[in-house]
């Protein structure tokens, strides 16, 4: 019979589904194993695993456990720069997200910031992956299972409950910073915005905002009008709580086209 030691440490203690003393597992090996699957046996996804060390050497994820092996695994150290390759996944181009639907709400949220956040609440896990692994998107769930897919390179298994606590969590994790593009997405298609002349859309305003509002913008997909109308206050007051030094309360903020609820 073989056996091998393995070490949690930090909040991974937290994630683990196997009786442990302060994350401290004896693991018996029944087969050769990646220490990734491994790992994701015991609980904690792939995702949320920053270091590995098996007898003092650094390894990455495919890493074939062999018996006797002392493995310490530990968790990301913020802020994680997926833009660089880290235990064996590939840098993203750039920062994009794909939300999964139990953290749906914080999708507006990221787009109102101005990041590049897929979501669609009927998307099954599979689908995700498949986004993330295409486009090269950060997976934002806190389903375990979700992250625990193959074709999922990058994700955050969120703690937190409340959209902008997650929002938070987020933004620290991947150690996002202001100055951001503010209200440039389009919330519900997440397409970047164009700038619109008023007399191209004036038939679809409500006389107010004919009189009081100038500049606008239009998302290219789903055609849905964006002004510094009734929310402006409401959205630079959350941006605010949130601490971004660097938002400008004279920049466009965004509100309901009234013609796309009819």
């Amino acid at each position: 019979m073989s056996w091998t030691t393995i070490i949690f440490h930090q909040e991974l203690q937290d994630l683990l589904t196997h009786d442990h003393y302060q994350g401290y597992i004896k693991y018996r090996l029944i087969r050769r194993a990646s220490v990734k699957d491994i790992i994701e046996s015991l609980g904690p996804p792939h995702t949320e695993v920053g270091a590995i060390f098996a007898n003092s050497q650094n390894q990455c994820l495919s890493y074939l456990v062999q018996p006797g092996d002392r493995l310490e695994i530990y968790p990301h150290t913020p802020p994680v720069d997926v833009t660089k390759n880290h235990l064996s996944r590939p840098a993203l181009p750039e920062i994009a997200f794909v939300v999964d639907v139990n953290v749906g709400k914080i999708a507006r949220l990221l787009r109102m910031l101005g990041f590049d956040t897929a979501y669609d609440w009927t998307w099954p896990d599979k689908t995700i992956a498949r986004i993330a692994e295409q486009e090269k998107r950060i997976v934002l769930t806190r389903d375990r299972g979700l992250l625990k897919r193959k074709r999922i390179q990058w994700g955050r298994l969120l703690r937190t409950v409340t959209p902008t606590e997650q929002v938070k969590e987020v933004r620290s994790f991947f150690g996002l910073r202001p100055p951001y593009n503010l209200f440039s997405r389009c919330l519900r298609c997440n397409i970047p915005l164009i700038q619109v002349n008023k007399q191209e859309i004036i038939h679809r305003l409500e006389p107010k905002t004919k009189k009081y509002f100038h500049h606008f913008r239009m998302c290219p997909e789903c055609k849905r009008i964006y002004w510094p109308g009734s929310h402006h206050k409401k959205m630079y007051k959350w941006i605010q709580e949130l601490e971004y030094p660097h938002s400008n309360p004279d920049q466009d903020s965004c509100s309901k086209d009234p013609a796309s609820q009819r």
